[in-house]
């Protein structure tokens, strides 16, 4: 089978379980964006130092595959059956906020904002809470043109949160302070 179609040359592609739309669709934008944060959560997994942190980023990129394809398939009006997906991981998310209550209990009480740095691991968590804020508003831009599973909105949503704790304790387990914003710098 080739990795190739050719199908998509004029601008347009294919939704899971049948239906095309542009390629600028806010699905297309709305999954995309999903996938290019599970590339960046990959690159993190290779680049933090903590063991506890890999496991879980790698459980969430199981759970982000997930999210893509359900926001990769059309609409439940659209006439064509559904293809089987995967519910949205709605479990995670209480384990997520556990994850988040256990690095901050962990952390200095945060009485700053935080600039993205420190360590390189930390830094690119921030990169990932980034995206996934980008894919969590491309998911809602989506919801005010079609029905999506509020669940998609609510797991990114903490995602993010998990995301920044997380670079948190990446620089304090390192050894690296948070890189507080100076205002007088400005």
């Amino acid at each position: 089978m080739k990795i190739y179609t050719k199908t998509g040359d004029g601008g347009d592609t294919g939704l899971f379980g049948g239906g095309r739309v542009a390629k600028s669709h806010p699905r297309v934008e709305a999954y995309g964006t999903v996938d290019e944060l599970n590339s960046f959560v990959g690159l993190a997994v290779m680049t933090v130092l903590d063991a506890e942190v890999q496991q879980g980023l790698e459980a969430i990129q199981h759970d982000l595959f997930s999210l893509g394809a359900i926001l990769a398939t059309a609409s439940p009006d659209d006439a064509r059956p559904r293809p089987s997906i995967p519910d949205a991981p709605l479990g995670r998310i209480a384990e997520m906020e556990g994850w988040i209550d256990d690095a901050t209990a962990e952390l200095e009480e945060l009485r700053d904002f935080i600039l993205p740095g420190g360590t390189r691991g930390a830094a690119l968590l921030h990169v990932c809470r980034t995206v996934c804020r980008r894919a969590e508003r491309a998911v809602v831009a989506l919801a005010g043109e079609d029905e999506v599973d509020e669940g998609v909105i609510k797991y990114l949503n903490r995602l993010s949160d998990l995301f920044f704790a997380w670079a948190r304790l990446e620089n304090h387990r390192g050894g690296e302070p948070d890189v507080k914003w100076k205002q007088d710098l400005v």
